[in-house]
């Protein structure tokens, strides 16, 4: 009878970086992205406008994507919206008749993101509201809900973003929350700043919160090492 190493069949531990994380979704979406003139400009004109480059990546925005799709979402709300590339990836999931809006408050940002979603030939199907968000989200009417919600702003405020988002959202539907692992800071008790105290404020109320099943995802790739927060409303 053959004997088996101990380690056999197992991947071993092994020490990683960015450039390692970075490497990995370029080889990966080399197979599963292809390459799209509309969101290169998107992200070219963003930059070229001083835009902070912190947009999702091309993995996250393929996954938001196909997470739109997978429940034939018909309304969208995204809370955030720097240059538009994600909202981008997300109106593209939606039918003829959908309908996103998208929340930004920095005025020259939402002009930018309107330039770019004319480009993508998503204007007006995505709608940008200009303004604070949560004060944008609080004047948006519950009778007609949202299929998914993208909530990717401020950090210290997650908690009053969340809770409007469970006031908009339909039941079985999605709420994504963006930057909530940031390197592992979020769980290390030596690490405290305003962003990562609003992970640490949603995810206690989140704790005893029977509105929603949430689970975060850990992710490592060419934005680093972070994660979201993935919640369904019940």
């Amino acid at each position: 009878m053959a004997h088996r190493s101990p380690t056999q069949g197992k991947q071993l531990p092994k020490t990683t970086n960015i450039e390692d994380w970075a490497r990995s979704d370029i080889y990966h979406n080399s197979f599963l992205i292809p390459q799209d003139p509309v969101l290169d400009a998107a992200l070219k004109n963003s930059v070229a406008n001083g835009l902070p480059e912190i947009a999702v990546s091309a993995a996250q925005g393929k996954f938001l994507h196909l997470q739109a799709r997978s429940i034939r979402a018909k309304r969208i709300l995204e809370v955030g919206t720097l240059g538009g590339y994600s909202t981008i990836w997300l109106g593209r999931a939606l039918p003829e008749d959908g309908e996103l809006i998208t929340l930004e408050i920095n005025s020259k940002h939402a002009k930018i993101a309107e330039e770019n979603l004319h480009n993508a030939g998503l204007f007006p199907k995505c709608k940008v509201i200009t303004g604070p968000g949560h004060e944008s989200m609080v004047n948006l009417p519950s009778e007609s809900k949202f299929d998914f919600i993208f909530i990717d702003a401020d950090k210290p405020s997650n908690l009053k973003y969340f809770t409007e988002a469970k006031r908009l959202v339909r039941q079985g539907g999605i709420i994504i929350v963006d930057n909530v692992v940031r390197f592992g800071r979020v769980a290390d008790p030596e690490q405290s700043d305003a962003n990562i105290e609003g992970v640490r404020l949603l995810l206690n109320a989140l704790k005893s919160d029977q509105d929603v099943d949430a689970t975060t995802m850990a992710t490592v790739g060419e934005k680093g090492y972070d994660g979201f927060i993935y919640a369904i409303r019940n």
